[in-house]
């Protein structure tokens, strides 16, 4: 096997011992014991389908008030689901992951470029965007 394929996959598992990656796993498992979120994110689901219906309709047979009040009743759930406990410790977990994971990232995608990938670990360092930068160092 190439020893940089070698060195990804020892990487990924020590990401998946990290405990940045355990909390998203434990976040998504209680999410998905709620009964309460789970409930608001099926009935989500069905108010997103009632008004992919309603806007599919041919013009004239659209009910403008329908759809306002769906979209009404959708961003009403959405709130809902994001004001959840355990939909907020996801997103938490889910955000200090994705924070490491990019960090990752940006580190090869700098090494790949003939940069430093310690660049990566600076705080306020490479985000990666380079449409903002004003060039590596």
């Amino acid at each position: 096997m190439d020893i940089l394929l070698e060195k990804a996959i020892e990487l990924a598992n020590l990401l998946k011992e990290d405990d940045r990656c355990k909390a998203i796993l434990a976040a998504q498992q209680a999410a998905d014991a709620d009964e309460t979120l789970q409930a608001l994110i099926g009935d989500f689901n069905m108010k997103r389908i009632a008004i992919n219906t309603e806007e599919t309709k041919e013009n004239g047979e659209q009910d403008a008030d329908k759809l306002r009040e769906l979209n009404t009743e959708l961003r009403s759930i959405y709130a809902s689901i994001m004001a959840n406990e355990h939909m907020m410790a996801y997103n938490q977990a889910k955000e200090a992951l994705d924070g490491i994971v990019n960090k990752m990232h940006i580190a090869l995608n700098l090494a790949a470029a003939g940069q430093d990938p310690a660049i990566a670990a600076q705080e306020g360092g490479c985000s990666g965007d380079c449409g903002s930068c004003g060039g590596c160092h």
